[in-house]
């Protein structure tokens, strides 16, 4: 239960960090959401790639090839522009659109004016003017003008608003099909062409009702047919060349200021008249792009967050961001496919935002528990256990159970009267560099160190993971406080005078433990008899000058391991039964007949062989002495025994080191062959 609360806990602090970036992104400070969304639609549009047109459009371009072959500086004469129209016209096109603005009277007089107009009422059926909308004031008074063609030149026929609203960016991505002026519905150029070519029959579906609309680009600059200007006033190009296309006519130079970026161009930028001509295909093939739901994304980044906090809460870091960087990439791979196949302009941002920003905030919230949660475990257990218990993040690991374990009790004899010799300092230093180095022989055999009393340290074994030679690792661990005290007891006796030695006292049983306390503070212990005897042994090193002391349940755990002497029955305080204890003396783990011998051995940890001398043997191992390098208590080695006279090798493939101390060890056979073993009993059998 505590579990899945945590879970619901971790999926509602994500949804959380979705909804603020949600919000985030709807209040878009400095525009930065914005304009991420209009170049994540400009990668869209590069990821698909070019696409050719279908519509029949014609782009008549003017630049500096058509000054120079006209001869003409801008603005030509307007009789130029009405023989233009009526070679054109003699061709049938579907719609001409001349996006070029004649709002003011010609340099040439009136009657350039009015040949021009004589010329667009021979084909007003089939032609469209520019007209542009400016708009002047400030926040308190705003006032548009739509700048239409002058009278004289217009007549009859249609013009609209040419003009194209900017993005954040300034790129041009939408077209405006229809503006509110003066309190009427005004069409724009582009629908006034789509009007016209519907007449002519080139259009797929209806007229789209919305005022505005996302252009799908076929591509960059020149991606739809064109011919020069001056080629069509020369006569180059055949009229026959525009039968039943909508021609379009503008300028394509820079010098004439008509140049925008588009998702295709965003650093030369593309003419005004192809983004005429991109819109009109866009109105005449109906795919225009549209916007996903509004609550789509909200909802989709509110859910992605939700799993990225369960995620990285659930997972290490690193699979973790595996994990999250998969859903980017599929978010990301679903809005393309959504682009692609239904002209869908998903909104990209927030949902990756949402992945990577709780993903992140969950990791360095989890690290900064972890870390306050390893510096309070690590007072109890060794570094592999601490991270074992926050790798499982589970509670359940430190409930108070009930269960069998072995418990380790050592103190310092004699150091309570030596410390009052001391200087308080010089106690407190003592103390934390044998503390320090016991508790490492502690954790090194996988004990939990329960508390510090003074000098006396109390350890728990078989918690808070499972560990089957649980009283084996206890008793390790007691050997080897004993080797660990013998310099710090020769520092000390040349510093302080007096001898110092540990005692320790060893139980095995059932007993409760876990966290256990008040609610004010709780404590990771152990409570019962059982550590109520292991205590009570520790005290009795004393009474029969001893290292070790362990109890019958222990001996009954490591007697194939350890030698020990039977130390008969004692009653102890709160138990009405004497209890049997027996004693493990360092350097006596073999209680089987020995047989002083010389000879040498070979042993090997698999990576490096080391060459020493035999000092005894017996059939269940050997001590040897003048080994080069220090063996540690627990390792798992080879043996190679050359013993007697004639010369006779014994191959031992695994042996335990029981105990070591300085160049001299003891190491018990694990593992030998049939052959191996004949000879072993053979050697320790004679007289």
């Amino acid at each position: 239960m505590r579990s899945l609360t945590a879970s619901w806990r971790v999926l509602l602090a994500g949804s959380l960090a979705g909804l603020a970036v949600v919000v985030l992104a709807a209040v878009n400070p400095l525009r930065f959401f914005e304009v991420a969304e209009l170049k994540a639609l400009d990668a869209q549009f590069t990821v698909r790639g070019p696409r050719p047109p279908v519509s029949p459009i014609v782009v008549v371009t003017i630049d500096e090839d058509d000054f120079d072959g006209l001869n003409l500086a801008w603005p030509w004469p307007r009789a130029v522009h009405a023989k233009f129209l009526d070679i054109v016209g003699r061709g049938k096109p579907a719609a001409v659109g001349m996006d070029i603005l004649f709002t003011e009277p010609s340099l040439h007089g009136p009657a350039d004016d009015v040949a021009l107009g004589a010329a667009v009422d021979r084909i007003r059926d089939r032609i469209v003017l520019a007209a542009a909308l400016t708009t002047v004031g400030d926040a308190s008074f705003v006032k548009q003008a739509l700048n239409p063609p002058i009278p004289e030149i217009r007549g009859k026929a249609a013009f609209g608003s040419a003009d194209y609203d900017s993005d954040a960016d300034a790129f041009v991505r939408r077209a405006t099909l229809r503006r509110d002026f003066q309190e009427r519905d005004w069409l724009g150029f582009d629908m006034l062409i789509y009007r016209l070519a519907e007449k002519a029959g080139l259009t797929r579906g209806s007229a789209p009702a919305a005022r505005e609309l996302l252009v799908n680009y076929r591509g960059g600059p020149g991606t739809f047919p064109m011919v020069a200007y001056h080629r069509v006033v020369t006569g180059e190009v055949p009229p026959e060349v525009f039968a039943g296309k909508i021609v379009l006519v503008g300028a394509t130079t820079p010098t004439l200021h008509d140049i925008f970026p588009t998702p295709f161009a965003s650093q030369s930028g593309m003419p005004g008249v192809e983004i005429h001509a991109h819109t009109l295909e866009t109105l005449l093939q109906g795919i225009p792009l549209r916007r996903a739901p509004a609550l789509l994304v909200p909802l989709v980044a509110v859910l992605a967050a939700a799993l990225a906090a369960w995620t990285a809460t659930a997972f290490r870091p690193l699979p973790a961001f595996g994990l999250v960087t998969v859903a980017v990439a599929s978010y990301l791979a679903a809005s393309h496919v959504a682009f692609l196949w239904a002209r869908y302009w998903v909104t990209v941002v927030p949902v990756p935002l949402a992945l990577l920003v709780t993903y992140a905030g969950t990791v360095a919230k989890n690290f900064t528990q972890e870390q306050r949660e390893k510096r309070r475990l690590s007072r109890f257990f060794s570094p592999d256990v601490v991270a074992e218990i926050i790798r499982h993040k589970d509670d359940s690991t430190l409930a108070a159970t009930r269960r069998r374990m072995t418990v380790l009790f050592s103190d310092i004899r004699g150091f309570t009267s030596m410390s009052e010799k001391m200087q308080p300092e010089e106690v407190v230093t003592f103390l934390r560099e044998y503390l320090t180095v016991m508790t490492e022989a502690v954790f090194k055999h996988g004990g939990t160190v329960d508390k510090y009393i003074g000098d006396a340290i109390m350890a728990l074994y078989n918690v808070p993971f499972e560990a089957p030679d649980h009283a084996l690792r206890a008793v390790r661990t007691a050997i080897e406080f004993q080797e660990r005290l013998r310099p710090l007891a020769e520092r000390f006796a040349t510093e302080h005078g007096g001898t110092l030695a540990c005692g320790v006292g060893i139980h095995t049983g059932d007993a409760v433990v876990g966290t256990i306390g008040s609610e004010q503070r709780l404590e990771y212990t152990a409570i019962g008899d059982t550590i109520n005897l292991g205590s009570r042994l520790e005290g009795l090193t004393k009474e029969f000058n001893v290292p070790i002391i362990i109890s019958e349940a222990t001996y009954a755990e490591v007697r194939k391991h350890f030698g020990a002497r039977d130390l008969g029955e004692v009653t102890v305080k709160g138990k009405a039964i004497p209890v049997k204890i027996y004693a493990i003396i360092p350097g006596e783990p073999r209680r089987e007949a020995r047989r002083l011998m010389e000879g040498h051995v070979s042993i090997s940890d698999g990576e490096i062989t080391v060459a020493a001398e035999l000092t005894d043997i017996s059939a269940t191992g050997v001590a040897v002495h003048a080994v080069p390098r220090r063996l540690e208590t627990g390792e798992i080695v080879s043996l190679q025994l050359t013993l007697g006279q004639p010369p006779q090798t014994v191959t031992v493939d695994r042996a335990e080191v029981m105990w070591a101390r300085k160049d001299t060890a003891g190491l018990r056979f694990v593992e030998l062959t049939a052959n191996a073993r004949a000879a072993v009993n053979a050697l320790t059998s004679r007289s």
